[in-house]
């Protein structure tokens, strides 16, 4: 294992049929109050040395002491699917890993393997929030429970990895819990005819809606970011949480697009020239985020939020995407919850929810490592 630069872990990338946003190399000037740094594992192969996996690693300091939290968000990039074979050893992976970073100054490390573990069905989770006796994912028994996911948990555990549990699904890293939309049946890629009819009748009859209302959704420019960030602040105020400043979005437009062409993309759903919905999507590779989203509080019925969705999965279906990715829900089906609302938004899509791993911390420094938590729990 040694450092690589952007442009060998970039190659790396691009060889794979997806990884995490989060993991390319553009991702770390994003993250601005952390240090990064590029990194690959290496093994003889016919014509040399072959790279056979990558990280971005974020590195965040200790106020006053050169001792860092190691942090690999929805990584490493690795095969993972390679450990249900029982000869396979994460322990080959991550101990050069812990030993690399622990010279690096590193008291703990934390991973977040982009392995699912468990899946439930659109069918199953409106049942679900139907169901006064079901509040959570886990009244459920999973449509599927993964040979993958099931393979990495143990080897985890044994290898002295601590899991990350939180509240609901949501940690101040990444979420646990996700919801998917398949954009591939049988070992094809759907029509949009086919997704169309896997989605609610709602859903459907708002997405003819806002074309009969004439919503136009185009895609934004840089100079765009300010409209759509105006009408984000306006979201994040009537829906109650702490919106990003502008800048970020800039950060993240400047470090990402050069990368490829549709790797940060900003959607704008107009309406008789007023901007009623804005989204970005992200893809890498096969795999397309929905990353953020704002819409109006005004003209609501035109429902250009459901014609902004509409055109990323049909853009994602368009670039060859397998899934398309709504990012994180809460592991609740309690109805009188207010955080249902959001995984019923999602359903009506007729993807499917999602378990991951979730994030796995290794201290290296125990007693640092320790003050640390009581700090994080203290914020």
């Amino acid at each position: 294992m040694r450092a690589v630069t952007p442009a060998e872990h970039l190659a790396f990338i691009r060889t794979q049929p997806s990884a995490s946003f989060l993991q390319v190399p553009a991702w770390g000037p994003v993250k601005s109050e952390w240090q990064h740094e590029s990194l690959g594992w290496f093994r003889p192969g016919a014509d040399g040395e072959e790279m056979v996996g990558a990280a971005l690693v974020l590195y965040r300091q200790l106020p006053k002491v050169k001792r860092y939290l190691a942090y690999l968000p929805e990584g490493p990039v690795i095969d993972w699917a390679s450990f249900t074979d029982p000869d396979a050893r994460l322990g080959d992976w991550l101990d050069p890993l812990s030993a690399y970073l622990k010279k690096k100054g590193a008291f703990g490390i934390r991973i977040g393997p982009p392995v699912v573990t468990r899946r439930w069905s659109a069918a199953q989770i409106k049942e679900g929030v139907s169901d006064p006796a079901v509040r959570r994912l886990d009244d459920i028994a999973p449509l599927e429970r993964t040979p993958t996911g099931a393979a990495i948990v143990s080897q985890l555990h044994e290898l002295g990895w601590q899991p990350q549990a939180a509240e609901g699904g949501f940690a101040a890293g990444q979420p646990q819990y996700n919801f998917h939309v398949p954009l591939t049946v049988d070992g094809r890629a759907k029509t949009e005819d086919e997704v169309l009819k896997s989605m609610n009748q709602l859903w459907r009859r708002n997405i003819k809606k806002a074309a009969k209302a004439g919503v136009e959704v185009t895609r934004g420019t840089r100079d765009d970011l300010a409209a759509f960030h105006e009408l984000y602040v306006h979201t994040a105020e009537r829906d109650h949480f702490t919106p990003r400043p502008l800048s970020y979005f800039q950060k993240m437009w400047d470090s990402l697009t050069p990368e490829e062409d549709d790797r940060f993309v900003l959607h704008l759903a107009r309406h008789e020239g007023d901007l009623v919905a804005a989204t970005i999507s992200i893809r890498v590779g096969q795999h397309a985020w929905y990353s953020y989203g704002a819409s109006s509080t005004e003209k609501r019925d035109v429902r250009g939020s459901n014609a902004v969705q509409w055109e990323m999965i049909r853009s994602a279906l368009a670039a060859g995407a397998t899934v398309y990715d709504m990012r994180g829900i809460t592991d609740t089906l309690d109805a009188d919850d207010p955080h249902v609302g959001l995984i019923q938004f999602k359903v009506g899509t007729g993807g499917e929810a999602v378990e991951y791993v979730g994030e796995w911390d290794l201290p290296i420094n125990r007693p640092i490592y320790a003050a640390f938590q009581l700090y994080m729990k203290r914020r």
